[in-house]
């Protein structure tokens, strides 16, 4: 009798148990809004995967007006950090390049990357905001 009252708790909780349910790695679709007051980013273009497999991660935005933002380009993943390249004044900035083994995808969404100019004599743009527009439709 006890065996068979232990294995009911025993089948109850594991019939209890639910698996949670991952949100896929994306699409994404990312955006970048130019935070400069001036300058012009020309010839963008973004890595979103880092150094893993860049299949249908690196878009091109191609050029965004000062305080303007680019349109969306749907990346197969994307995290809190990405490599931008721009074109600004005839020379080429850049965020570096980025490692994301241990970053946090954002999933199925919309995001606005705010890029600007963090080192003018190291042509270096940094991403200073990251703002999840919308969550994508099925």
């Amino acid at each position: 009798m006890k065996k068979n009252i232990c294995l009911i708790f025993i089948l109850l909780a594991l019939f209890a148990c639910k698996r949670n349910k991952w949100e896929p790695e994306g699409p994404t679709d990312v955006r970048i809004r130019n935070m400069e007051k001036n300058e012009l980013m020309a010839d963008v273009v973004i890595n979103t995967a880092g150094l893993k497999d860049t299949v249908g991660n690196i878009k091109k935005l191609g050029t965004v007006k000062p305080g303007q933002t680019s349109e969306y380009r749907r990346v197969t993943i994307a995290f809190p950090k990405a490599e931008i390249t721009a074109e600004i004044s005839g020379k080429t900035f850049s965020t570096g390049p980025v490692n994301s083994t241990h970053l946090q995808y954002f999933g199925r969404m919309r995001i606005t990357y705010e890029v600007e100019i963090s080192d003018i004599e190291n042509r270096v743009l940094e991403i200073k905001n990251i703002i999840p527009d919308e969550a994508l439709k099925p």
